[in-house]
């Protein structure tokens, strides 16, 4: 009977443990006449989770007691029998279970229970029959054991009793061992008891072997064996395997690039819903009213992978995810696993050019290179700062090289600065672009428009003011000096290309004049009227003919000396000199020195100037060569040859006098000097006299000719006139 009662008791252990889904009734067996340990546990309840919120009801037909005998463990949810039952007494009993709340409404059932009790052969007593019985004896043998079915963290009194196993013999010890060892004993009844609580993650199975034994210590039989299994119970919570504590992911990755594969083990029974884990994504929570994600979770693999909305480079997100066992169901346990996930910069950002037109910017074209000519500043939204480093370039407008630019390697301002001089005629204006670049490789679109900036520069044009080589010019002349001499010249204080128009303001007397282009100042007429020892005082001013508003002047004071005899105006003595035309880089040389005795002795500086005739001021050019001579050139390109005779005017400390200079004007041959004519040798015939020569040889030989021929003509006349027979005859061959 103790062996069909385990049997029992494995069988309703199993059913509770292995049913997950509530059947429509459930059945139990008890046996009748149990002689064990109460309460006796029939079967495992499919209770719902979150028990603890209501009560258990335990409900019976109009026969039964529900208090006595049945009973449910609120902590286990056993159903458990409380005293022995008789099944001649009732066979069959139909209980049921509700969970209700405390305002007795149903929270969950009803479950129908019935249990059936199992008949024992306990009626022989009252009836008697005599009958001739044979015994044989036979070897005594174990009753097999079904295996035992234990839930772990079971909370019953202990020692708490499992099983029973019975030897037929008497005089029996019984002994227990383990494998592995666990908190199992045995009873001098063969009662089996667990004597603690069982944890499945520790071990989840034992074999237990039970002998029988003599008082010697002999057994009477092999083992028997008894396999204990311990029953899962969610007591273990997720734990999250270990994975990178930060994450990076670039910017503008594409919606569903992986971010993590998240996972979380449970020492819970593999395969069972204890161990069945699930994720739910915790934070970050969407914004309210974004329909877009920034991740999105599977929660069967725990897969995270980036949602459709938008992410900053910068950003660090707190990435959070729920693990819950018992398939997410209410009452399963849970832990949280963390990841911070970073979004990294990539060089998706084109430099940019802060302001793109600049300018005009003016500049005086006298202004010295090296000067700031402006300062472009470029911002670049990337956050590496690498990424931000930049490439300056002139890109167009500068094709002279004229600017510059100058920056640090890690600055984000550039300055374009002047390298060459300006030129107001060369360039007014400078429109000059510069491009910006990044130094790393930039990723997506192209650079726009901001990349570039224009800088517009004016060209000052300058004009430096107009100065005369002297503030004041003085000289000194004899009033009996001739019209038309040349006092002095009026020059500007550089040489320079811009034509000057030159002219006399107070020439009361107007007894001067100046050559509007030259500056040269002659005495305009006869001095008539000026006395020695006057002075006389003239203004002289200079003007710049493109440009009008510029001008200058100087006084010119003319001081009157006495009248000196006029010395005879001499030819330039020497020999006749040459000049070839075209012109060519060579002139001749002008003394000077006068013949005369009264002029001859004298000191001092002589100056020279071209006689008044316009012809000649336009044919030659006379420039000094030093304090006693000049030099006497051709002033156009092409004279036509022949022989001239060039006035020179010479002064010589208050003297003046007049040279008539004989050149002779040649053309030129390739060597640059004169085609001249060559003289007769001595000893070689001219041209005339050797056509004579030649003339006359030839008519020597064409009279000899002559007399030849006629002398033939006349010996053949005369062989004509003779008889045959005189002709002597000719030798034969």
């Amino acid at each position: 009977m103790i062996s069909a009662c385990l049997w029992l008791l494995c069988l309703a252990v199993i059913q509770a443990f292995t049913t997950e889904a509530q059947p429509a009734e459930l059945h139990a067996e008890v046996p009748e006449n149990y002689g064990g340990n109460f309460p006796f546990y029939i079967i495992k309840l499919p209770l719902p989770l979150g028990k603890d919120k209501g009560q258990i009801v335990l409900s019976g037909d109009s026969s039964t007691d529900v208090q006595d005998p049945f009973a449910v463990d609120p902590e286990s949810g056993f159903l458990v029998a409380t005293k022995a039952l008789d099944r001649e007494e009732k066979a069959e009993y139909r209980l049921q279970v509700t969970l209700e709340s405390e305002d007795g409404q149903v929270l969950w059932g009803p479950q129908p229970v019935t249990v059936h009790v199992k008949d024992e052969n306990d009626q022989a007593s009252g009836h008697q029959a005599i009958a001739t019985v044979e015994i044989s004896i036979v070897q005594s043998t174990w009753i097999p054991l079904e295996p035992v079915h234990l839930a772990e963290n079971l909370q019953v009194a202990y020692p708490h009793s499992i099983a029973q196993v019975h030897w037929n013999g008497g005089d029996v010890h019984y002994q227990l061992q383990s494998q592995p060892a666990g908190p199992f004993n045995v009873d001098a009844e063969g009662r089996i008891h667990v004597t603690a609580e069982l944890d499945r993650e520790t071990q989840a199975e034992y074999l237990l072997q039970v002998r029988a034994q003599n008082s010697r210590g002999e057994d009477f039989a092999e083992p028997l064996e008894l396999q204990v299994v311990v029953m899962d119970e969610n007591d273990n919570t997720p734990i999250c395997s270990p994975h990178d504590p930060a994450i990076s992911i670039p910017e503008l990755s594409p919606p569903g690039t992986e971010v993590i594969m998240l996972s979380a083990e449970d020492m819970d029974a593999p395969g069972s819903p204890n161990s069945h884990i699930v994720y739910r994504l915790l934070s970050p929570e969407p914004e309210e009213g974004a329909e877009e994600k920034a991740f999105e979770l599977d929660s069967t693999t725990g897969h995270v992978t980036l949602g459709t909305a938008p992410l900053h480079p910068g950003q660090d997100i707190p990435l959070q995810v729920l693990a819950v066992d018992l398939a997410g169901s209410e009452g399963g346990l849970s832990s949280t696993c963390e990841v911070a996930v970073t979004i990294t910069d990539i060089n998706n950002h084109a430099p940019e050019f802060i302001t793109s037109q600049i300018g005009p910017v003016s500049l005086p074209e006298d202004v010295k290179p090296g000067v700031l000519v402006a300062t472009l500043t470029a911002t670049d939204a990337d956050l590496e700062p690498a990424f931000r480093l930049m490439d300056f370039a002139i890109e167009e407008g500068d094709p002279k090289g004229i600017f510059d630019l100058v920056w640090e390697p890690d600055s984000d301002h550039v300055q374009l600065r002047l390298q060459k001089n300006l030129s107001y005629e060369a360039a007014p204006h400078h429109k000059v672009v510069v491009v910006v670049r990044n130094v790393e490789e930039l990723v997506g679109p192209a650079p726009g428009p901001g990349a570039t900036a224009t800088v517009t520069i004016l060209v000052e044009r300058v004009i430096p003011p107009l100065k005369l080589d002297q503030e004041s010019y003085e000289t000194s002349i004899p009033v009996s000096i001739p019209a038309g001499s040349l006092l002095l010249t009026i020059r500007p204080s550089e040489p320079t290309s811009r034509a000057l128009r030159f002219s006399l303001v107070n020439d009361s007397e107007g007894w001067l004049c100046i050559k509007e282009g030259s500056g040269e100042v002659h005495t305009a007429r006869s001095l008539r009227g000026a006395k020695p020892g006057d002075n006389y005082t003239v203004l002289v001013e200079a003007q710049d003919t493109d440009e009008p508003g510029l001008s200058a002047s100087a006084t010119i004071v003319v001081h009157f000396l006495k009248a000196s005899p006029v010395p005879r105006l001499a030819v330039a003595p020497g020999p006749s000199r040459h000049l070839c035309t075209p012109r060519q880089d060579y002139g001749v040389v002008v003394s000077g020195a006068s013949e005369d005795p009264d002029l001859a002795n004298r000191h001092g500086p002589y100056s020279f100037a071209l006689g008044p005739n316009p012809t000649v001021q336009r044919d030659w050019r006379l420039q000094p060569f030093n304090d006693s001579h000049a030099y006497l050139t051709l002033a156009l390109h092409w004279v036509e040859p022949g022989e001239y005779m060039v006035p020179v005017v010479v002064h010589h400390d208050a003297q003046m006098w007049q040279l008539q200079v004989q050149v002779f004007v040649c053309r030129c041959n390739l060597d640059g000097q004169c085609l001249r004519k060559v003289g007769r040798m001595k000893g070689m015939p001219t041209k005339l006299s050797a056509f004579g020569v030649l003339l006359g040889t030839l008519a020597a030989i064409g009279f000899i000719l002559i007399l030849v021929f006629t002398h033939l003509a006349l010996a053949r006349k005369k062989d004509l006139d003779q008889p045959a027979d005189s002709v002597p005859l000719k030798a034969a061959m």
